[in-house]
């Protein structure tokens, strides 16, 4: 079926009615369905111009077209795990205490297909969710707690590519595509026979980096992989190369960033633009299984009666700032994309408010016509996309013009936090005085290669007490110092004299095993500072 989805899509486009022309909004008899598609590390930029311009995405354009975008959607954290637990709570990270990859929600909290299953409607769900704790490897943990040491380790492998020489092979991310499989079978076979309204969450691990071999130079997560299928939907001449801070010029984070992610040494140009295109053609084939939702709905008669939204949990810097994975407030890590059609949704609506992942929780029970708690962190979208809202004076009131992000796992040696506002990017560490801010305008520094904190102080100074007014970012992390220390050395513990050789072969081995003793040194020392004695 998916080589018929783009001649597919202009039939559909002409024989279904506009998701949202004619339709009632909840309330009615019946509420409608919901589907929610999540990918990972998909950089929002793509999904409108000029981002759009560098890889064919025809299901998303479809999306576009016939309901609402949101131009600037952003991660509540850019990480996996703390990511999705934003989006599954509601609620900002450091409410969750979601700190790294590891610590999620507890696996029995109520989420919102939780109380909409409460309410009424039928939940399936299938895919990548993540965002519970106890997940993640070993590695990751331990790096992210001891991101405080007085090393510097790289920890991942260099980043490469991967190429399937197959002009045929479009099923590359076949675990993806045997959850698109499953969830077009549920809808076949079991919610196309509901009386009651249904919600559908699809997780997709794509368009995430490979794992690469366990050993050597590339150990970890660092292969961009596709084919050739894919390749050729992506327009090489459109990439850009990312311009680079000389390495001594760079903020002190990016490059601890850049060195643990195996990122300082020389990358040619060819490097970097097939990284680039990899990567698009791994969001192109993402794209395709979103259309295969979309097709089925369609071919279901389950379309014009059910809403439709596809985000993801972060983006992917693909030699951004000299980096590439996630973990960074850039634009390519922390912009996510946001879309929702159907049944009261505008259609061929761009709305440029600040908006989050956090507020996928309130609307989705907006959606179901179900009351929203009162302590959430987000706000509903359905003012902002919904044909029912027509006062604009209140829609702007009603979410804030501003976003919190934050960040306190690994391959960052301090926790962040960025508030984003109208056009600026405030970004705070630590305790807000040993580290010192970022601030860019991103009106006329998209590419964010200018820091002006200094050159606008004022401006520096009003953003930082906005964002202490939402936050108290200084002690969240003093907590997060404590909580790493603490479970550094409860792990520590668990694993009695092998410690040293457990911990010389995690990701960072080629680094650690040339100076071991100095490195397990600098760990003693930093248990050694600011610790509660009894946890020693």
């Amino acid at each position: 079926m998916l080589l018929l989805c783009v001649s597919l899509v202009a039939v559909s486009a002409l024989a279904v009615q506009a998701p949202g022309a004619g339709e009632q909004r909840r309330g009615a008899a019946k509420a409608p369905n919901v589907v929610l598609v999540v990918s990972d590390s998909f950089d929002g930029r793509l999904t409108f111009h000029p981002g759009s311009q560098v890889v064919k995405l025809p299901f998303i354009n479809f999306m576009k077209a016939r309901g609402t975008s949101f131009l600037n959607a952003y991660t509540n954290s850019p990480i996996c795990c703390p990511s999705r637990a934003a989006m599954w709570s509601g609620l900002f990270t450091h409410l969750t205490e979601s700190w790294n990859n590891f610590k999620g929600l507890d696996p029995n909290y109520t989420t919102w297909m939780d109380v909409m299953e409460r309410h009424g409607y039928r939940t399936q769900k299938f895919g990548k969710l993540d965002y519970t704790s106890g997940h993640h490897s070993i590695s990751n943990r331990v790096e992210a707690w001891t991101r405080d040491v007085a090393f510097l380790l790289r920890q991942e492998g260099r980043p490469m590519v991967n190429l399937i020489h197959n002009r045929t092979k479009v099923r590359v991310m076949e675990r993806d595509w045997q959850n698109t499989d499953k969830a077009i079978n549920w809808l076949r076979k079991e919610a196309i026979n509901y009386t009651e309204p249904f919600v559908l969450y699809l997780g997709l691990n794509l368009p995430h980096p490979y794992p690469s071999p366990s050993s050597g130079e590339n150990f970890g997560s660092s292969t961009f992989h596709t084919s050739l299928y894919w390749l050729g939907k992506v327009s090489r001449d459109a990439i850009k190369i990312p311009k680079w801070s000389p390495l001594s010029e760079m903020h002190p984070v990016d490059y601890y960033s850049s060195y643990t992610k195996n990122c300082t040494g020389g990358f040619t140009e060819k490097e970097i633009k097939n990284i680039r295109a990899f990567y698009y053609a791994m969001c192109a084939e993402t794209d395709a299984m979103l259309g295969e939702i979309i097709l089925a709905l369609h071919q279901l008669d389950l379309l014009q009666k059910t809403i439709v939204i596809y985000s993801s949990d972060h983006g992917e810097l693909a030699m951004e700032h000299r980096q590439f994975y996630k973990m960074s407030m850039y634009e390519a890590s922390a912009h996510v994309p946001l879309l929702m059609m159907g049944p009261g949704i505008k259609v061929d609506l761009q709305v440029s408010n600040v908006v989050s992942l956090v507020d996928i929780y309130p609307t989705m029970l907006d959606i179901a016509g179900i009351p929203l708690p009162q302590n959430l962190s987000g706000y509903s979208l359905l003012p902002l996309s919904s044909e029912t809202f027509k006062n604009e004076h209140k829609v702007k009131n009603l979410h804030p013009p501003w976003i919190l992000s934050e960040f306190h796992g690994c391959n960052v040696n301090a926790s962040t936090y960025m508030l984003r506002t109208n056009h600026w990017k405030y970004i705070a560490y630590s305790d807000g005085a040993s580290v010192l801010p970022q601030l860019f305008d991103l009106s006329s520094d998209p590419d964010e290669l200018t820091n002006v904190a200094v050159k606008f102080p004022e401006i520096t100074y009003s953003l930082d007490q906005k964002l202490r007014s939402i936050i108290n970012y200084p002690k969240v992390s003093a907590s997060v110092h404590q909580y790493n220390k603490e479970q550094f050395i409860k792990w520590k513990q668990s694993i009695g004299q092998n410690y040293s050789n457990v911990i010389a072969n995690l990701r960072w081995h080629q680094d650690w095993q040339k100076e071991p003793r100095k490195y397990e040194s600098a760990i003693d020392q930093w248990l050694k500072t600011h610790m509660n004695p009894r946890a020693v």
